[in-house]
């Protein structure tokens, strides 16, 4: 299907050896919008990926750069808030060009094995099958949290990775969700440029009688039929409790096929909610001794916990540095002795510069990575119904 930000297109034509086709850079002729959800926005200039088509208004939005006006309602909310920049003007110029995923060298020796490898034809097929698995129908939408036992382990990354590769092959609505509203990242690593409506808001707004337009006026659209729902507007001291957190993802769960939960880390009670109600579970762990260690003994205590919490956990180990001052995969064997599933994320220049993440900038190791983690991930999640 044609899409403005086509990475897993890259990746096939990346393994068959086709060079890419340049095509205008366009999200399409935008959507009709609801009357309430027409008021004037500023332009989101964004680099297409190479290989990309525009998105004909019948299957796809275009993308929107903030969240637009709530639709009308009968009880309109007690309190209106005003949007907020995701980046503060007096930061927008401090960020750097993103860098590729890898470098040039790297590119072109990868390039050349292929020339001289057999795989391609194993990979090609690898891929499809992942494609398939991710795209797998859904009757009751599925909700996948993402945590990590301490900050910087890569969640909000692991999160932002599996929600574009579910609204990338998914023909259903795909929803972020942000229940780490403290300090959480992301809007930034999405591309969202304002912020209004956020999970606490919304948990006394969404009525059983609205529809999926109504709900969307509330939410950031983003590319490929998916939305995001922020935590906070960036301010310190945001909270959200467990009773509202479940309102709104009870509220939610009909409207979209597939839910990503960016959770705050763990022992948070929100976060500890969030994963005994989703139907697969992400802990991002960093390719270090410590983290390694720490997350040994999680999975240990799950272990005595009903069989399908660690059946249905998948741990995302990603490699911080180009050079992890650990056997990785040697780790991952011991984390996997536990019963969890086990992906390694290998190290990417551009996902280790933060800021928003541009998949077309991805090194295909870890596009490939990435989509062999959402298949997983995807496929435990239909396990529990």
């Amino acid at each position: 299907m044609p899409n403005a930000n086509n990475w897993q297109g890259d990746v096939l034509r990346d393994l068959r050896g086709t060079p890419p086709q340049q095509h205008a850079t366009s999200h399409g002729p935008a959507q009709e919008q609801h009357p309430a959800q027409q008021q004037q926005q500023p332009q989101r200039q964004r680099q297409e990926p190479v290989g990309t088509e525009a998105q004909p208004p019948s299957r796809k939005a275009a993308a929107s750069p903030g969240p637009a006006a709530p639709p009308p309602r009968t009880h309109r909310p007690a309190r209106s808030p005003d949007s907020r920049p995701v980046v503060d003007s007096a930061l927008t110029g401090t960020a750097r060009s993103p860098r590729r995923g890898e470098s040039a060298a790297a590119r072109i020796a990868r390039a050349v094995r292929r020339i001289v490898s057999s795989s391609t034809a194993r990979e090609v097929a690898e891929l499809t099958r992942t494609a398939e698995q991710i795209q797998q129908p859904v009757t009751t939408g599925r909700q996948i949290a993402v945590t990590s036992i301490r900050g910087g382990a890569g969640k909000t990354t692991v999160a932002a990775l599996l929600g574009t590769a579910y609204a990338h092959y998914r023909h259903d609505p795909v929803l972020l969700v942000e229940a780490d509203p403290a300090l959480g990242s992301l809007p930034l690593r999405l591309g969202a440029e304002s912020l209004r409506w956020t999970t606490a808001d919304l948990a006394d707004i969404v009525e059983p009688q609205m529809s999926l337009l109504d709900v969307t006026g509330y939410l950031v659209q983003l590319p490929d039929n998916a939305w995001l729902l922020p935590g906070s507007q960036g301010r310190i001291g945001a909270m959200l409790d467990t009773a509202a957190y479940e309102r709104v993802m009870v509220a939610l769960r009909r409207y979209f096929g597939v839910t990503v939960v960016d959770c705050e880390t763990l022992p948070a009670e929100v976060a500890r909610v969030a994963l005994s109600a989703a139907q697969a579970r992400v802990l991002a762990v960093p390719a270090t001794l410590d983290g390694i260690t720490s997350t040994y003994a999680v999975l240990q205590w799950m272990q005595g916990l009903p069989r399908h919490m660690i059946a249905g956990t998948v741990v995302a180990l990603t490699s911080t540095t180009p050079r992890p001052g650990i056997d990785v995969e040697a780790a991952a064997e011991k984390l996997r002795s536990t019963g969890a599933a086990v992906h390694v994320l290998p190290h990417d220049r551009h996902l280790a510069a933060g800021g928003e993440l541009r998949t077309e900038l991805l090194a295909r190791p870890t596009r490939l990575a990435a989509a062999r983690l959402a298949a997983e991930v995807f496929q435990l999640s239909q396990k529990r119904r």
